[in-house]
């Protein structure tokens, strides 16, 4: 039994727990790090691994976007995940999906409830994102409520089918905080795209979870070259956009004209700005910029305001 064949029958089958009642299990795989290296030589010609070996090889191909390789090779998932994040999920249209049927099969009993801890509130410069935690004593009553609320649901939902009345009927009125399955096939080139995303701290905290289970118990133990290049590549870069570049050759340029050290102040970065953001309040792209730099060093760190 090679060594390859091994890891894959330690984790097939295997469940990888992720938030209260939801899982993430692989059931298969196609291939290996030398599958994508198999892959590039293809086109490359046979010339390529005198000069390249295949860690050299696989890193290339990730840092230039060099995607097709990554396609050769499939994972097969088994997942266990509430509704609501699974709308997200099914958000990326790029696998080959079966989820389990409410019209043919009761319902999966199970629904996520949220730790008096894990209420968060709404972000004031992210629509779409949460912010700190709630106090525990209101999470503790939120959570107790919502306990109530489940079981009603619960209830209702069972009541229905024990008076006869049809599943796909009686499901309407199920909570998005139930838990559904789905079998999720994916190449390895979207799988990436879907851990880049989700894995990414702006991702809600629920799916991102779901994503770094499946990367670090899966992706990363099955390919350990692929995963180290996503790391170094993907998840731990940063894209400068061409305003971005601008903002950091002007704040040099007028730091050699005038000595100074970073980081720069605020005010450097605000004289430094593109031209096409002084005249906004509020400008998403400036305050990303502004992240960017602090991250880099060459930016005091700045408590933005709204």
């Amino acid at each position: 039994m090679t060594e390859n064949t091994s890891l894959l029958e330690q984790l097939r089958w295997q469940k990888f727990p992720v938030l209260d009642d939801g899982f993430v299990c692989l059931v298969d795989v196609m291939g290996n790090d030398s599958s994508v290296v198999q892959a590039a030589r293809v086109s490359y010609g046979e010339g390529t691994k005198q000069v390249s070996d295949d860690r050299t090889l696989i890193r290339y191909l990730l840092r230039h976007r060099h995607t097709t390789p990554f396609e050769m090779a499939e994972i097969k998932l088994l997942v266990r995940v509430p509704m609501d994040c699974w709308r997200q999920w099914i958000r990326h249209r790029t696998a080959n999906v079966n989820e389990y049927s409410t019209r043919y099969s009761v319902a999966i009993d199970a629904a996520q409830g949220t730790p008096p801890d894990q209420w968060r509130t709404q972000s004031r410069s992210n629509r779409q994102g949460s912010d700190i935690p709630l106090p525990v004593e209101q999470g503790q009553k939120l959570t107790e409520t919502e306990r109530d609320f489940h079981r009603q649901a619960r209830q209702l939902y069972d009541d229905r089918l024990a008076a006869g009345v049809a599943r796909e009927l009686a499901r309407k009125d199920l909570p998005l905080c139930t838990y559904t399955e789905a079998y999720w096939k994916i190449d390895l080139h979207n799988l990436l795209n879907f851990l880049a995303l989700r894995m990414d701290p702006h991702a809600q905290l629920e799916i991102r979870e779901y994503a770094s289970t499946i990367g670090e118990n899966i992706v990363k133990p099955l390919f350990p070259v692929v995963w180290e290049a996503f790391e170094d590549y993907r998840l731990g870069s940063m894209f400068l956009s061409r305003l971005d570049q601008g903002v950091i050759q002007r704040m040099a340029r007028a730091a050699s004209e005038h000595p100074r050290t970073a980081p720069f102040t605020e005010a450097a970065f605000l004289a430094a700005q593109d031209e096409s953001w002084k005249s906004l309040t509020r400008c998403r792209e400036r305050d990303e910029c502004r992240e960017k730099l602090i991250a880099l060093g060459l930016l005091h760190w700045h408590e933005s305001v709204d």
